[in-house]
């Protein structure tokens, strides 16, 4: 039994990691990256105070943070099609997925927007900068480090939110764990393997999280070194 089970794990671990490879990871970046640019006008529009347009966007996050992203993703992949919207499972799961993320993220990068020192935008208008110049050149910049550890913490959650696409038939890591537990009649092993492998790909995450937060800090301190050293020389 012992040895059966061994040969299991060992012969269904590629068949679980390549669908976490092809699928589970394209769907994560590409969900993602659609969040942020969603996130990104929620968060500018109710920083700069759009009427109508602001009260939009706090709907929007009331929405879709109060619940649950699986009935989102049956929305658009089951209901849509009531409205003779039809979309195919991978699109339909990286809107539900990226509208659900842009909601938390629009949050984050909002905050962060306003952590940025108001002098900062008051010296950016003295200069003669406009609104978009300076949220480009001045205030995204500053903000991006505050709201980076967040942002990646919600990337990594949203890593294992994907296995939720399994409801929509797509075939993915955890998909494929299930396939193979109905064949196997080794339901536990499966998603025990299945969870080591999300577990890896978390653990790369935070590891990568862990380094580019280092440089943010190394390139905030030496910023401020020079700085130090611009006074301290007149220039």
């Amino acid at each position: 039994m012992t040895e059966r089970l061994a040969n299991i794990l060992i012969t269904s671990f590629t068949k679980i990691l390549m669908p976490g490879i092809r699928v589970t990871i394209p769907l994560t970046v590409c969900s993602f990256a659609f969040s942020m640019v969603l996130a990104l006008f929620l968060a500018i529009v109710q920083v700069a105070n759009i009427r109508g347009l602001k009260q939009l966007s706090q709907l929007y996050i009331w929405i879709f943070r109060g619940t649950p992203l699986l009935v989102q993703l049956f929305i658009i992949y089951f209901g849509l099609p009531s409205v003779g919207v039809m979309l195919d499972a991978f699109p339909a799961a990286v809107i539900a997925f990226g509208m659900n993320l842009a909601a938390y993220n629009a949050e984050v990068i909002r905050a962060a927007i306003l952590a940025v020192p108001e002098g900062q935008t008051e010296a950016a208008y003295l200069i003669g900068l406009t609104y978009p110049q300076l949220m480009v050149r001045v205030v995204l910049p500053q903000a991006f480090p505050i709201a980076f550890p967040s942002l990646f913490n919600n990337l990594i959650s949203l890593l294992k939110d994907t296995s939720l696409a399994s409801s929509i038939t797509i075939v993915e890591l955890f998909t494929t764990a299930q396939q193979i537990a109905a064949r196997t009649f080794e339901p536990l092993a499966m998603y025990c393997e299945a969870a080591v492998i999300y577990l890896i790909f978390c653990t790369v995450l935070t590891w990568v999280q862990g380094y580019v937060e280092k440089r943010l800090v190394w390139e905030h301190k030496e910023g401020d070194r020079k700085g130090l050293r611009g006074l301290k020389t007149g220039v």
